[in-house]
């Protein structure tokens, strides 16, 4: 089971490996207190792209398909939380505001998705319908 956390919410016994995917650490976080497993900022997106979805000047929608790109570009950057979501309960922490539009979100999206991929025989991955401009 993949799930989000927000870094300024408590730990819990529950939340299984809690790895932060966010490039900046969270504010007013001392390192020990979000008991993480893992850091991977570079599962993160990219400065650009973050900058652009946090000024507004991006729809969430578009920070989606973006995001993804990315991911898609960047598999060692996420295969190891693959794993860690196959072994049981993985929680991704995140430190943004919006509880529901945040880069978490959509990481642990493409990892549900990938895991479905993954858990049944079929063909090579196909990223194009993930890409409907290019």
């Amino acid at each position: 089971m993949i799930q989000c956390k927000s870094a300024y919410a408590d730990a819990t016994d529950g939340d299984g490996n809690r790895v932060l995917v966010d490039r900046l650490w969270p504010r007013n976080c001392p390192k020990g207190s979000l008991q993480l497993t893992a850091w991977l900022p570079d599962v993160a997106p990219s400065t650009e792209l973050r900058k652009a979805f946090n000024s507004k000047k991006i729809s969430f929608a578009q920070f989606t398909v973006a995001y993804r790109r990315e991911l898609a570009a960047k598999p060692q950057g996420w295969w190891q939380l693959l794993l860690l979501g196959e072994r049981g309960t993985l929680t991704l922490v995140f430190a943004a505001r919006d509880l529901q539009a945040n880069n978490a979100i959509v990481l642990a999206h493409w990892l549900e998705d990938e895991l479905e991929r993954f858990a049944e025989p079929s063909s090579p991955v196909c990223y194009l319908s993930d890409f409907p401009d290019y």
